[in-house]
């Protein structure tokens, strides 16, 4: 395949070397003018570097976005609209329903797809299987150290240099509202709403917790299914402590699964 990615951070830069390893060929970058600008010149056998979606590559077969919430809102429903397929793992700027309709329009209006990325968490084609029938509650619990939530609104909640007893919950309410509130911090809450009973009626527990060292997601389901509990320990990239290296390896899988001839 034929890939473009948004962004160049930690993501991208998993998922180009990954993909180039699996057969495929990243041919663009959509950046910032700025960041597009120090790239200099392409190279011959390289991939271009542009500012603007009209300028991508008519012949990509997929566009992937690995530059978080900001750049799907700019950027989604034009690559949408202009006959790109779409990958991202930005599911938390869907928290956002004119946003949400406004990529849905744009997939139809460009008889495209937005694929999403499963991120930092698992378990969510159970998820998926449990709603055909009833389910009757979801609740996401996410656990990091204090350091994780830098930046984030938990420092207006908590001192988190000064938390050393034991974890401390610094949001409770519905996934939706972690998502809009925590946006570089709770994709994870939003692919679990998107995976089950919405973004409204899934339960959300933000946790800084000093006894750990990993990001931990929980989610816990009944419904007429019966019930499950999952829990996973991420590790971050290296040389990343805030990014996740599930949420590049799902970005990773969900291209590979396009090109597979069986798939899950």
């Amino acid at each position: 395949m034929k890939i473009g990615l948004i962004g160049r951070g930690a993501i991208a830069q998993y998922v180009e070397t990954m993909l180039e390893a699996k057969g495929h060929r990243v041919a663009a970058y959509l950046l910032r003018p700025e960041r597009a600008a120090q790239m200099g010149p392409q190279q011959s056998d390289g991939p271009v570097f542009v500012s603007a979606v009209a300028a991508l590559p008519a012949d990509l077969d997929l566009i992937v976005d690995c530059a978080g919430h900001q750049a799907l809102r700019e950027y989604g429903a034009e690559i949408l609209r202009a006959g790109h397929n779409l990958t991202t793992v930005s599911l938390g700027a869907l928290a956002d329903p004119v946003i949400e309709d406004e990529l849905r329009r744009a997939a139809a209006d460009g008889g495209t797809t937005l694929y999403l990325a499963s991120g930092a968490i698992g378990a969510l084609d159970a998820l998926r299987a449990a709603r055909i029938g009833t389910l009757h509650k979801v609740r996401y619990v996410g656990r990091k150290p204090p350091e994780g939530w830098r930046g984030s609104r938990a420092e207006d909640r908590l001192d988190l240099s000064a938390l050393k007893d034991g974890p401390q919950t610094h949001f409770t309410g519905t996934a939706r509202e972690a998502a809009q509130l925590y946006p570089k911090n709770a994709n994870v809450a939003a692919a679990v709403a998107l995976a089950g009973i919405g973004f409204d009626r899934t339960e959300a527990e933000l946790i800084a917790d000093p006894t750990i060292s990993a990001n931990i997601h929980e989610i816990f389901a009944e419904g007429d299914f019966g019930e499950f509990k999952f829990c996973i320990a991420g590790s971050t990239l290296p040389g990343n402590p805030r990014t996740s290296a599930l949420a590049a390896m799902s970005v990773v899988d969900t291209i590979q699964q396009l090109s597979n001839a069986i798939r899950f």
